[in-house]
């Protein structure tokens, strides 16, 4: 699976697990509907879901005019995947992370979701530079 797929992949399962409260697990066998599973995909999910108090408190200090339960679910899931890329994996440079989650808004988002993703990962990578 290319990376660009297991990004897909975990958008979905992270976004089950926030709003349809589903284990982990379960919505990482549900998105790859019967295929091997991505250790890549596995590392996102499970990252994002690790360390997601450090991401979100990240998340709000960088979000102007916005809290972080007010941003569009798909939205919110898209930045975490990209600040956990960004904060602790550091074979993926952040310009690749942040492309990876400006692509995913423009297809799971609405119209504004890429710009508004774009700009508050603008921001934490200035401050994790």
């Amino acid at each position: 699976m290319k990376r660009h797929t297991a990004r897909e992949k975990a958008l979905q399962a992270l976004f089950q697990v926030d709003v349809g409260g589903i284990e982990p697990k379960e919505a990482i066998a549900n998105v790859v509907e019967g295929e091997e599973i991505d250790p890549f995909l596995e590392t996102l999910v499970f990252g994002v879901i690790e360390h997601q108090d450090e991401i979100d408190e990240l998340l709000r200090t960088h979000l102007e005019k916005w809290t972080l339960e007010r941003v569009a679910n798909v939205d919110r899931s898209i930045l975490r995947i990209a600040v956990f890329e960004m904060k602790y994996l550091d074979d993926i440079p952040f310009s690749v992370s942040m492309d990876e989650a400006v692509e995913l808004a423009k297809v799971f988002g609405d119209e504004k979701s890429g710009r508004f993703v774009n700009g508050v990962l603008a921001k934490i990578k200035e401050a994790l530079s």
